[in-house]
């Protein structure tokens, strides 16, 4: 089995190039972050590639940095859902995080180990989000299923 910390040269989320107007649009909303249009920006590049990482990533980026919690909570439920398809965590069998067990997760590493490493960090992540949203008791359950696993 694959170790989490084995970084033997697989490709990262962030190597696969996006479709063609898509690095244009995160580098002009990154010229404008601070404004409303930036947020356009982004929501126009997540409508042309709604299940590449990198936009998924951005427009986390700009709710959090924002402060709108809320708002990136629901996308990292998205990178969630478009990380779990991508390694193969069928969602007959696993229709969520909270499904996730010990086999999904071992299949997932033998598929991709930085993938499955990403898809553990935004589980920890959501439930970081969840405590800064006052929600402790959902942020735990997150926290403990991304220990566990």
């Amino acid at each position: 089995m694959k170790d989490l910390l084995d970084f033997a040269g697989e490709e990262m989320y962030f190597d696969r190039p996006p479709p063609d107007q898509v690095d244009a649009l995160i580098a002009e909303a990154a010229e404008v972050f601070g404004s409303d249009e930036a947020e356009l920006k982004l929501l126009r590049v997540y409508l042309l590639a709604p299940e590449h990482l990198s936009v998924l990533v951005a427009l986390y980026r700009f709710y959090y940095y924002r402060r709108r919690l809320a708002e990136a909570l629901t996308v990292a439920d998205r990178v969630l859902a478009v990380a779990a398809a991508e390694l193969g965590l069928d969602p007959g069998r696993y229709p969520g995080w909270s499904d996730w067990d010990q086999e999904g997760i071992a299949a997932a590493l033998a598929r991709s180990a930085p993938l499955t490493r990403f898809l553990l960090l935004a589980l920890k992540g959501a439930g970081y989000l969840l405590l800064r949203l006052d929600r402790p008791a959902e942020a735990l359950v997150r926290l403990e299923k991304a220990a566990d696993s």
